[in-house]
């Protein structure tokens, strides 16, 4: 008999290689992720540093509130806040402000929404052409738009008005709402108007009574974005007021020019108390606003 042959089996290759090179990516990819939200994390600190500074500057006592180094052991005091409340216009002002934003954030939406449903309907190189001139109309400096404000209001015997602010605002801020709701019309399916017409509708029934309820996360957008471009003018209202119809920007940069230091505290104290109900709105309206922006198809 002869004796039984050996198969020798061949040892397969690990591969090292492919389970290193998987291993550095994913540490790689570990790394950019952590130095990401780093950067994000400073950007940030940087940002919230200046309200926290200004926070603290106004609960401090004025013995602390200026002193370097800082102190950060003190007993919290709202003397600033009470000064401000019941020694100035800061409540005038700040109800002024409000009813000057939400009326511009009203007409700005009655008057845009119309326009930028039409912009999005008609392909024409008029839409484009009109489209262009608000762009470059936004994009202006300030005070080629103020100045010719501030010849037409005392014209007209408007200066100092609620009035005149309110037009002012609106057409500054005409051109950003009209963008904003283009674009999200523009998404919307032409074949929804067309089916109300069939049944009936006209033009601006189908558009009242079927891409307006469609169009509400992006009509709240604009509107949110609108207030808070309103709320936040500086240079308008600090042109085209002067006591009757200031607004909160005005009246806070007003106390800048003071020399007195205990006078800053009560500036810190109107800035929290300014950014506050800011602060409060964007964190209330974050969900409208991602959805308003990055809405506007229908799904199913």
């Amino acid at each position: 008999m002869s004796a039984p042959s050996t198969v020798k089996i061949r040892p397969q290759p690990r591969r090292l290689t492919a389970v290193t090179s998987s291993t550095s990516v994913g540490r790689r990819r570990r790394w950019k992720t952590v130095l990401i939200y780093a950067g994000l994390s400073l950007a940030a600190l940087a940002s919230v540093l200046p309200f926290i500074w200004a926070l603290l500057t106004s609960v401090k006592p004025y013995t602390d509130a200026f002193v370097s180094p800082p102190v950060w052991t003190f007993t919290p005091q709202v003397g600033a806040y009470e000064e401000l409340w019941y020694a100035t216009r800061f409540a005038e002002i700040g109800l002024n402000t409000i009813v000057v934003a939400v009326i511009t954030v009203i007409i700005s939406l009655a008057v845009g929404a119309p326009a930028a449903y039409a912009l999005s309907r008609y392909d024409s190189s008029i839409a484009l052409w009109l489209l262009i001139l608000a762009l470059v109309f936004r994009a202006l400096p300030r005070f080629v738009v103020a100045l010719p404000f501030y010849t037409i209001a005392q014209a007209l015997n408007i200066y100092d008005t609620q009035m005149m602010l309110i037009i002012a605002l609106v057409a500054v801020n005409q051109p950003f709402t009209i963008w904003l709701l283009r674009n999200f019309f523009a998404e919307l399916p032409r074949q929804l108007e067309e089916a109300a017409q069939i049944d009936g509708c006209s033009r601006f029934a189908a558009f009242r009574h079927v891409i307006l309820p469609l169009a509400g996360p992006g009509l709240l957008t604009a509107g949110i974005f609108t207030f808070l471009l309103a709320i936040q003018e500086y240079l308008i209202p600090v042109v085209l007021t002067q006591q009757n119809a200031t607004t909160l920007s005005v009246f806070i940069a007003s106390f800048g020019i003071a020399e007195d230091t205990s006078l800053y505290q009560i500036i810190a104290a109107a800035s929290v108390l300014l950014a506050i109900p800011i602060i409060a709105l964007a964190f209330f309206a974050q969900r409208f606003i991602v959805s308003g922006l990055t809405g506007g198809a229908i799904k199913g």
